[in-house]
């Protein structure tokens, strides 16, 4: 990304300034990155994946225990007793360096192959720097990555080092395996209380937050030390909880677990106590006092879902009210709309067509012929009528007819089949298409 603010243009420009890595620090990072095999085969010969050194030893169990010592090249060595020849691996190394005012954390991609019998190869470049000003502002600097949700090591070695943005999926948050051990710091975090020690926090995260959060500074200065690693990483839970934590640390109260003692804050605020008050935040017995406020919020949880559930079944009583106010519309429009046709009847002597009488006869035509001539509410097609073929009172096939051509659209038996006498009323219907006409004209 094109570097348009004062601060990405400066950030870029000194980029371009830091050294490349030194001897030590390669050395460094290829010795501490990945784990060192002594790779032993069922005769008991143990291969150095370092320097290909291979030796026979005699302390089977002790080396499988506490490892051994490669004798040619000296590097301590992990036993495996595998058939497995190569061995590859990647991991992270950071440098913590400072330029020109700014704290930068640089990262580095290494790269791994071990094969038995030959000397290991490794490979680093760099794939990202995290720039931090003294005011906690801060700028990315990083290579192209492949688009990728799961795996986020799709790095473009041949990439520019740009301004990159840090989105939702944070795949510059990079967690390295080692860092170099002489790091450099800008004055503005050793005054905000940073003695060395990162406290198992990232250092950009670490960093960050004690130069643009007073709070965090707070934190750390205090000593208290696991209430920061968990307010760091669940930034609303400090915002949320901090007014009352600053009153239980003014009344000296000892808050032996942060999650639990933000879980009570929560509860209270949703039992609308005064979080300000000592008396709540801070209780003697902390346990009991969970217990009492959980087993409260409780009750009220029960009256808010007993109210929700009269709300849901008024709502649904409503619901079928008006439901049942429709299909009483929908009833008596049938019989309006269709009164002229309600006494035909055709037959041939054997079978017996008639007009369905009303929509509940629809709803038992639909069910007993498993069809859909009530479920798609055919008796409120203006232009359709609608009628039963039957022989003895037996559902035979169902009949519409379109009541502007007078022809038979479909006429369909059980499960929409045709019967065998389906052509037979099809013409008996058609055949009779002056009744209905007949029967139109009266009603105009």
């Amino acid at each position: 990304m094109k570097p348009k603010t004062p601060i990405q243009k400066e950030v870029i420009r000194l980029s371009a300034t830091l050294p490349e890595l030194t001897n030590a620090q390669r050395t460094y990072a290829f010795h501490h990155c990945f784990k060192h095999y002594g790779r032993r085969t069922a005769k008991g010969v143990i291969t150095c994946t370092e320097c290909g050194h291979a030796w026979k030893s005699g302390h089977s169990l002790a080396d499988t225990l506490c490892g051994c010592t490669c004798p040619n090249c000296g590097t301590a060595l992990e036993i495996t007793d595998t058939r497995k020849r190569v061995f590859v691996d990647n991991e992270y190394f950071s440098i913590i360096t400072t330029c020109k005012g700014y704290q930068v954390i640089r990262f580095f991609f290494v790269r791994s192959r071990q094969k038995v019998g030959q000397k290991a190869e490794y490979s680093i470049f760099e794939v990202a720097q995290r720039w931090i000003a003294p005011d906690g502002k801060s700028e990315t600097v990083a290579r192209l990555r492949g688009f990728s949700l799961l795996y986020y090591d799709l790095w473009n070695e041949d990439s520019p080092m740009e301004i990159r943005r840090n989105n939702q999926h944070k795949v510059y948050d990079i967690d390295p395996i080692c860092t170099y051990p002489r790091r450099r710091i800008i004055p503005e975090i050793k005054r905000n209380g940073f003695d060395g020690n990162l406290h198992g926090i990232l250092p950009y995260d670490f960093f960050k937050a004690i130069l643009s959060d007073s709070r965090a500074e707070t934190l750390l200065k205090s000593g208290n030390i696991e209430h920061l690693r968990y307010f760091l990483s669940r930034p609303q839970v400090l915002d949320r909880c901090w007014n009352s934590y600053k009153i239980a640390m003014r009344n000296k109260y000892a808050i032996t677990d942060i999650s639990l003692w933000c879980d009570l804050v929560y509860l209270l605020e949703r039992l609308g106590k005064d979080l300000r008050n000592p008396r709540f935040i801070c209780p003697p017995d902390f346990k009991a006092a969970h217990d009492l406020y959980m087993g409260k919020r409780q009750v009220q949880l029960e009256r808010e879902r007993q109210q929700q559930h009269r709300e849901w079944e008024a709502e649904r009583l409503e619901r079928e009210r008006k439901r049942l106010e429709e299909m009483a519309k929908e009833k008596d429009e049938y019989i309006r709309k269709k009164a002229a046709f309600l006494n035909l009847v055709l037959t041939d002597g054997l079978i017996i067509v008639k007009v369905l009488q009303s929509v509940d006869e629809f709803y038992e035509e639909g069910k007993a012929m498993h069809h859909c001539v009530y479920a798609n509410a055919y008796y409120n097609n203006e232009n359709s009528l609608i009628l039963s073929a039957r022989i003895d009172e037996r559902r035979i096939e169902t009949v519409e007819v379109d009541l502007r051509t007078l022809k038979v659209v479909q006429s369909r038996g059980v499960c929409n089949s045709n019967t065998e006498y389906h052509d037979r009323i099809i013409k008996l219907v058609e055949d009779n298409a002056e009744q209905i006409r007949k029967r139109m004209k009266e009603a105009a």
